[in-house]
């Protein structure tokens, strides 16, 4: 995109531009949230669901964010979701936005996020999490197969029909008209009569409005239809008034499934056999958190990084950097020498895995040649640092050394959880279960297996060498993390024992590690050698769980009353799942934008096994 010497942007790909010279916030609030009935609709609603065909400089979702957040009768939770095939720069947005003082506070949070967007979907949390933005980055009817929620507004933007025609077509036309239920209202700043017609077609009633100058009229129009509208396939379960939910579990998946429904109101109780949160896989003294990269962009590797920008948001809001986790990116060695990235990573925009440059092999104190990739949106984190923060968040109860043996039906609805003794520990109206391999204790038919991993760790010699930069690999390494009181840590691990559930550590397993740890730095492990002689070096051990085809676990456990979930199998991955599929999970109670197109959703669903 270019500007103009009037400071009006100009699209040359389109040959148009982004807005009329009266001003593009003006537009927004007149032709868009005006023509939706905006702010007043949303007044006294548990959630407000927009959504948008062309983000473009993203003043349309800024305004809606301004009026949600000046509104004191505005809805618990804003779901915002936009399609738009050619995303700008964050230094564009930045740029639209400046001229309005009232946006550039919100402007500058939306531009922090405004990151790696590769095709696909990407899940943008505002003000702790009660504002998402779902930027569907993609030609429009594609995008919008893989969404699926009942919008209760919808802003119909984009360059003008005659030099965009996809995106005004009947066809992108009637698949937004699949978003709307009854009383949906629409609203566009072109008034052109294929489009009115398209628009009728599909059950709205259309009517012209004044238009901003130099515009003389605008459209507006709510989704009315005469006939019966059939869907394909179940509506979405939609949950407008939470109630009381019990979550089996305070590791990562527990924590993250509670902060999620609490964040949309519900009284959550977390119950864990330990005394403590985090006892069990979870608590790795330091785990990392770092994308999974293959040539093709696999199943893995898009969940992967939908799961990684998820969680960055949460560590970003809730922990202190440098204490609790560290935005330190992470070396990856490549032991097959492949470095290759998908094709067309190139053409959208910066990214943030790349082949390792010799500056960024030095400074880990590798070789310059050693194939390995950068990956700069990755860190290390003190996991039971990030349960703690979700637990404390408001709505959310721990009850430790609370063991639940049973869970039964009550006759009026809902779950009764009971301990070994027959003790009622509580009534709820739903029940999630999080507790690693000992889910299948409440979840039989689902494919569980136990992975055991076995670390080793321990403080940092003082005449140790070892690189600021985390590696993994075959294996990784940890190092200079802070602790509360002592020297910094290190760790380098992990086994993967499966189908073992010993909690004791074994010499085998240290050995391999060490040897692990040979192969992806060398000189690292020469220097930790006299820790590990001397017994200086602790080891610890978790049980993780794992699905059968090795991705999480979230939807509904077969039961004979509804209300039982699952959110499991995470495997090794916790870190970079647990966020992503508690907001899944909570997306699919409520209705919601999905964090993630449908049939990644569907990946993970276990429904499908």
């Amino acid at each position: 995109m270019t500007w103009r010497a009037d400071g009006v942007p100009r699209s040359e790909r389109f040959d148009d531009i982004y807005h009329t010279e009266s001003g593009a916030l003006a537009q927004s609030r007149h032709v868009f949230l005006g023509g939706c009935g905006l702010p007043d609709a949303w007044a006294g609603q548990p959630r407000w669901q927009v959504l948008e065909t062309g983000f473009g400089l993203g003043l349309n979702f800024l305004a809606t964010w301004q009026a949600w957040r000046a509104d004191p009768a505005r809805p618990r939770m804003l779901h915002f979701v936009s399609v738009e095939a050619h995303p700008v720069s964050a230094g564009d947005l930045l740029r639209a936005a400046e001229a309005y003082p009232e946006l550039a506070a919100l402007a500058r949070e939306l531009a922090a996020q405004w990151h790696g967007l590769l095709p696909g979907f990407h899940r943008l949390a505002f003000d702790d999490g009660r504002v998402l933005l779902t930027l569907c980055v993609g030609d429009v009817q594609p995008m919008l197969r893989a969404q699926r929620f009942e919008a209760d507004s919808i802003f119909l933007d984009g360059y003008s029909p005659q030099l965009n025609p996809q995106m005004w077509s009947a066809d992108t036309l009637k698949a937004v008209s699949r978003f709307a239920r009854q009383g949906t209202r629409v609203a566009t700043w072109t008034i052109a009569r294929a489009i009115r017609d398209a628009l009728q077609q599909q059950g709205f009633t259309v009517e012209k409005r004044a238009g901003l100058p130099p515009k003389r009229d605008c459209l507006s129009g709510v989704f009315a239809p005469a006939w019966t509208v059939r869907r394909r396939g179940p509506a979405p379960e939609r949950i407008d008034k939470p109630g009381r939910c019990a979550v089996i579990g305070a590791g990562l998946a527990g924590a993250a499934v509670a902060a999620s429904l609490a964040r949309r109101g519900w009284q959550v109780t977390v119950f864990d056999a330990a005394d403590w949160p985090a006892s069990g896989a979870s608590g790795l003294p330091v785990g990392m958190l770092a994308p999974h990269v293959s040539p093709d962009d696999a199943l893995l590797s898009r969940l992967a990084r939908a799961g990684i920008r998820a969680t960055w948001g949460e560590l970003a809001r809730l922990l202190e950097e440098g204490r609790d986790w560290r935005a330190s990116g992470v070396l990856e060695r490549r032991p097959d020498g492949d470095t290759r990235v998908p094709a067309g990573w190139t053409s959208a925009g910066p990214n943030e895995s790349w082949p390792a440059n010799a500056g960024q092999l030095a400074a880990a104190g590798l070789p310059e040649r050693t194939p390995a990739l950068w990956h700069s949106r990755a860190a290390w984190v003190r996991p039971h640092r990030l349960i703690a923060a979700w637990l404390r968040q408001p709505g959310v109860e721990f009850r430790g050394g609370c063991a639940v043996a049973r869970l039964a039906t009550r006759q009026e609805g809902g779950w009764q959880l009971f301990d070994a003794n027959g003790e009622r520990l509580i009534d709820a109206d739903r029940v999630v279960v999080c507790a690693g391999f000992e889910s299948g204790r409440f979840a039989p038919a689902l494919p569980l297996q136990p992975v055991r991993g076995q670390v080793a760790w321990g403080p940092m010699p003082a005449d140790a060498d070892l690189p600021t930069t985390p590696l993994n690999g075959d294996g990784h390494l940890i190092a200079h993390v802070p602790v509360e009181r002592g020297v910094p840590i290190w760790l380098a691990g992990a086994t993967f024992g499966r189908d073992s559930t010993a909690l004791e550590p074994t010499q085998a397993d240290s050995i391999a590690n060490r040897e692990r740890l040979a192969r992806l730095h060398p000189a690292a492990a020469a220097s930790l050698a006299g820790a590990f002689e001397r017994g200086d070096v602790d080891t610890w051990v978790g049980v993780r769980c794992a699905s059968g085809d090795r991705r999480p676990l979230v939807g509904p456990i077969d039961a004979p009353v509804a209300g039982l979930w699952a959110c499991t199998a995470l495997g090794s991955r916790g870190l970079s799942f647990a966020a992503l599929c508690a907001e899944l999970l909570a997306a699919q109670w409520h209705g919601e934008p999905l964090p993630l197109p449908a049939t990644l959703a569907k990946a993970l669903g276990t429904q499908r096994l």
